[in-house]
């Protein structure tokens, strides 16, 4: 229980890192209530620090992980050819898993979302179908 603490708290610390070092901090209270970034906004605020900004796993945090980061610009071609919407909608409401996806250093996104929205989870699953469909505008590139 203290080991898996520990790790989500170093996870956590990552992903703030991750975001400080993303650009500007948008001021919450100045865009609408029901306000969801795109995909590429997130993708470029929460994800690039790791996967890189082309989504092929060369982000300026990558050299500090244990393990590299997935490309993603490669999951249909290793999902049969098919965009594999449930496994990455999974990924990030749920954490990666370790067989899943390597380590535990991926960051769980649904309880971050949770937070950012205020529990809003029509917001969450808008935040993640956003995510999901830039991932997949990204296959092949």
């Amino acid at each position: 229980m203290l080991m898996r603490g520990a790790v989500l708290a170093s996870g956590l610390l990552l992903v703030l890192g991750c975001i400080a070092g993303a650009g500007p901090v948008v001021d919450q209270t100045q865009l609408p209530a029901n306000y969801v970034p795109t995909g590429e906004q997130m993708y470029k605020q929460y994800c690039a620090a790791c996967h890189g900004a082309d989504a092929k796993g060369h982000g300026p945090v990558a050299a500090r992980l244990t393990t590299p980061p997935a490309d993603l610009t490669t999951l249909a071609k290793r999902h049969d050819g098919k965009f594999p919407y449930d496994y990455v909608k999974s990924v990030l409401q749920f954490g990666p898993g370790a067989a899943a996806h390597g380590t535990s250093e991926m960051p769980t996104w649904g309880p971050i979302f949770r937070y950012i929205d205020k529990r809003n989870e029509r917001a969450v699953k808008q935040r993640i179908k956003n995510l999901c469909d830039y991932l997949a505008s990204l296959q092949g590139s």
